[in-house]
């Protein structure tokens, strides 16, 4: 195995993706949330970097290419975990993230019954997009659980008939209730349509991969 730096980004990587969880465990929010961001978004970013650098240093390595999907699969799927384990169980978020964590083992278990065939599985580039979209949509949606606590704190305190006031302009926005509730919807729901929209492309190459391994699938006769 040959540790290059690209691969040392890999695993990194790698070790981020429970840590994302572990903020959960010892930090109160907000703190565990920006914490979670600042990881999450550190972490994926790497996943450009090393990919990018094992090719323009001609870097690439059985190791790495056994790592990186694994990296990628342990981020996405731990921080959909963390993200449900937070929320209020809405639908329009569990659908979405049940169909990526549903197809994200079924390729998994395709790749591991495939065995020395699953060169035929090869990543494709709907796949990264995939990915990216994935990655970006926990972002912003880590995000919305730092401006709906931001909010918590700025409101707290106050009785509704304030906070109505103030929503309604007729009492000062000293504490900046209006934009930070304005964020938290943007992030919410701009969140959730990135969610529905890498859910709808883990689909179609879950679809893809599944298609191309129909003739390996076939009993011998």
């Amino acid at each position: 195995m040959t540790l290059t730096l690209p691969n040392l980004l890999t695993i990194i990587r790698l070790i981020a993706a429970p840590m994302v969880a572990v903020m959960f465990l010892y930090f109160t929010r907000p703190y565990a949330d920006w914490f979670a961001l600042v990881l999450f978004v550190s972490a994926a970013i790497t996943d450009w970097f090393d990919g990018y650098l094992a090719r323009a240093w001609k870097q690439e390595t059985k190791l790495g290419a056994m790592l990186d999907p694994i990296a990628d699969k342990a981020m996405v799927v731990i921080a959909l975990m963390v993200i449900i384990g937070f929320s209020s169980w809405s639908p329009w978020l569990v659908l979405p993230a049940t169909v990526i964590l549903f197809r994200e083992v079924f390729v998994s278990g395709l790749r591991e019954f495939l065995g020395d065939t699953a060169g035929t599985l090869k990543v494709t580039k709907l796949a990264k997009w995939k990915t990216t979209c994935q990655m970006v949509a926990i972002a912003v949606l880590f995000s919305h659980g730092v401006f709906e606590h931001y909010l918590g704190m700025s409101a707290y305190g106050m009785d509704q008939t304030m906070v109505n006031a103030i929503f309604a302009g007729t009492e000062p926005d000293l504490q900046g209730l209006r934009w930070k509730h304005a964020a938290m919807e943007w992030a919410g729901s701009s969140g959730l349509v990135l969610l529905w929209v890498a859910a709808a492309l883990t689909l179609i190459t879950g679809l893809d991969y599944f298609a191309k391994s129909l003739p390996y699938l076939k009993d011998d006769r």
